[in-house]
């Protein structure tokens, strides 16, 4: 999917959220085969730490709240559950066919951008795709905000209630096209990631691009669940050969990389100890090097919570194994000049690590019998910061039309039953 990289501003560009554009759901490709910035050891040093830091936080964060949303598609009566008002917060499940089908979906959106930007202008490209994701961006943000800003605000604080409902057709055919839930805080994240999205659009500031790409991560591993082991090796495997192939295979990824502009992967400028805020040259990371193992790390953790130990030893050797593979593909790009395809080091990481451990405990068969579909979790380990996501106005996974491949059908529409007068 993507590789970490260094890259001079001039030609700082976005790795393809094919996935996480398709789910977004595959991941990015941010390639450039030639970086002139020398970087002193302390930061190259800093860069790549944060940029570790940085990743870790969405999928540490977004699994533990994949475990509490898991399942959740009954209301609740307290606050926690009802932050699945919406459609558009309820998890989607990623099946053994969606998984099959991500490398070749993945394959042709990524070939398809390369046309595009060869047949025409490539500033008018980005500047749709600026306006694309900067109202992604908002509304990613907002959703990550919300629980936060749930937290904050004083009980005294007048929060009213407010639903968006669009329906289509009547009677028994009345289906509801968008039915969002949100109140005053919620409108407030809304105002605040409107702001951040206004700096991204006129500046492009990289703080601003990780903030939506954070958002955007996040969400993603939250709310896109594998259902099974056996799923999540089919994605993982088929998408280790998808990176390989066209990061070592054709120019193709190059070409869009240097070309694709958009809050798709995470920056931090190697330069900031010299510049400060100003600073232009970057490392950076995809944000499918982040998503796609994510969710197979938060799969994990759901599956130590089925098995009531008390015990998180596969999310703990997953997660340290996505430390190791990361690590590992920053030593190798160093080492030998070159950007890497960070999925060739991750996918045997994150699924070795987990098997060699259940396999040591006896558990292999167990894990790989688990369906996360089946499960519910009363005793959901429940997040501090990001205890809901309460009448949040929209969520990443509803937000992208493009993510639909995933259930190959929008989870916004349900049949309404008629109510008697």
């Amino acid at each position: 999917m993507s590789e970490v990289e260094q890259v001079p501003a001039t030609e700082a560009a976005a790795a393809i959220l094919d996935a996480l554009n398709a789910t977004d759901s595959n991941g990015t490709e941010a390639l450039n085969a030639t970086a002139k910035f020398v970087a002193t050891p302390e930061g190259t040093a800093l860069a790549y730490g944060s940029l570790v830091f940085m990743a870790l936080l969405p999928i540490f964060f977004g699994a533990l709240r994949s475990v509490s949303c898991s399942k959740s598609k009954e209301l609740g009566e307290n606050d926690y559950d009802s932050g699945f008002r919406n459609a558009a917060d309820m998890p989607e499940t990623i099946t053994s066919r969606d998984a099959a089908r991500f490398p070749i979906i993945a394959s042709c959106t990524l070939f398809g951008l390369y046309l595009f930007f060869k047949v025409f202008s490539q500033e008018y490209i980005n500047l749709l795709l600026s306006v694309y994701f900067f109202v992604l961006g908002v509304l990613a943000l907002s959703h990550t905000m919300s629980p936060l800003m749930s937290r904050i605000f004083p009980a005294s604080f007048p929060n009213k209630q407010y639903q968006l409902l669009f329906t289509q057709g009547s009677g028994e055919a009345k289906e509801e096209i968008v039915n969002y839930e949100f109140d005053t805080k919620n409108l407030v994240c809304l105002l605040i990631s409107s702001v951040v999205g206004v700096w991204y659009l006129l500046k492009k500031h990289w703080i601003a691009n990780n903030l939506f790409g954070l958002a955007f991560a996040l969400n993603g591993v939250e709310l896109l669940h594998l259902n099974n082991v056996s799923t999540g090796c089919i994605l993982l495997g088929g998408l280790f050969v998808y990176d390989v192939f066209w990061v070592f295979g054709t120019n193709v990824m190059v070409t869009v990389a240097k070309s694709f502009e958009a809050p798709i992967k995470l920056v931090f400028p190697q330069d900031l100890l010299e510049k400060g805020l100003e600073a232009s040259n970057f490392a950076m990371l995809g944000l499918g090097d982040i998503v796609i193992p994510g969710i197979f790390i938060a799969l994990l953790l759901r599956f130590d919570v089925s098995l009531n130990k008390n015990s998180k030893t596969y999310f703990y050797s997953s997660f340290l194994a996505y430390i190791f593979g990361l690590g590992l593909t920053i030593f190798v790009m160093h080492t030998f000049k070159h950007a890497q395809p960070a999925l060739l080091y991750l996918v045997p990481a994150c699924v070795g690590f987990p098997v060699i451990v259940a396999l040591f405990k006896g558990e292999l068969t167990e894990m790989f019998s688990y369906e996360s579909s089946e499960e519910v979790f009363p005793g959901s380990p429940r997040l501090t910061f990001f205890p809901t996501v309460s009448g949040s106005p929209a969520s990443l996974a509803s937000s992208m039309d493009a993510i639909s491949m995933v259930t190959g059908s929008s989870p916004h529409r349900r049949r309404l039953q008629p109510t008697s007068m």
